[in-house]
């Protein structure tokens, strides 16, 4: 009867429910923000998945700083959200820099680093030669593995001695599908991914005990401007191959809408989970719950 079923429905506040005692719409109570107060430092973070993680860290009332080599990007993306957000000009792979981004955000904001998040990355060459194993570039590869590998163990380096002197952080790298199944990537790319869940599941071991949490993200295709970029390379190998001389994962262009949307098709087609496309606001939103209090444990 529905005069029953009505009085075991529980009084709902209007927060809620979104209506007043009186039926009309009732002003929606804001969400907390849920990085509100802490220090967040998001490498790569000018473009691509960085960019979302930084728009959303900063819309959760994070104090962001953006450190990443493009200077114009990085720049651009701060003056855009605001004086809580800053930019340093930051090459993970060069310790002194990833020394000198953590020391300017930690004098910039009293001494406090609450979030780090590993953002920055390669993909690396991407023509059919730089693909298979038969053609190995022991240059490529210790390319690779030093933007992505030992940029990653510097940023947990250098934000850890910060974070365990308060007894608290979160830092979170970004490592891909690639980490967890074959076949995905080239085999630079590869290899780094699967070495920053390795340094994870290392690091969280021991920074554990200093109240400090080490955790990582395996987004699967993102249709980012690097990707299209390495779709581009992979689709035109005979330019790619005469510009080899050329640092292709930073030559990135801004893809056209049709470019983006072939790309997306692409991954659908892949993906296990058939209806959404996996757009960089959803690793972001990953990134977001893993450095808030509510992974506390986690």
């Amino acid at each position: 009867r529905p005069e029953i079923a009505h009085a075991h429905q529980p009084v709902m506040s209007p927060s809620h429910h979104g209506w007043d005692g009186n039926g009309a719409a009732a002003v929606p109570t804001p969400m907390p923000k849920r990085l509100d107060g802490k220090v967040a430092i998001v490498t790569g973070g000018a473009r691509g998945i960085g960019e979302a993680i930084v728009r959303l860290f900063a819309k959760h009332g994070a104090r962001v700083v953006i450190a990443d080599i493009d200077d114009a990007a990085g720049e651009a993306l701060a003056s855009a959200l605001g004086p809580q957000v800053s930019f340093v000009r930051c090459d993970v792979s060069v310790e002194d820099d990833v020394r000198r981004a953590v020391d300017w955000a930690l004098s910039r904001h009293g001494g406090r680093l609450d979030v780090y998040c590993n953002n920055a990355g390669v993909l690396g060459r991407q023509t059919r030669a730089a693909r298979s194993i038969l053609s190995f570039d022991a240059a490529e590869f210790d390319r690779v593995l030093r933007v992505n590998a030992l940029g990653a163990a510097l940023g947990m380096k250098h934000a850890a001695r910060a974070m365990a002197l308060r007894r608290a952080g979160s830092i979170v790298s970004v490592a891909s599908v690639a980490a967890v199944l074959g076949g995905l990537g080239p085999h630079a790319y590869t290899a780094s991914k699967h070495a920053i869940v390795g340094l994870t599941k290392n690091a969280a071991c021991e920074l554990g005990a200093h109240g400090v949490r080490v955790n990582c993200v395996s987004p699967f295709g993102v249709a980012t401007p690097m990707l299209i970029n390495a779709w581009r390379q992979g689709h035109d190998d005979a330019t790619a191959d005469a510009d080899r001389d050329l640092d292709l994962d930073l030559d990135v262009t801004v893809p056209s809408d049709q470019e983006v949307e072939k790309m997306e098709e692409v991954v659908r087609g892949l993906a296990t989970l058939k209806g959404p496309t996996l757009r960089p606001r959803d690793i972001a939103e990953a990134v977001l719950f893993l450095a808030s209090d509510e992974a506390r444990y986690i």
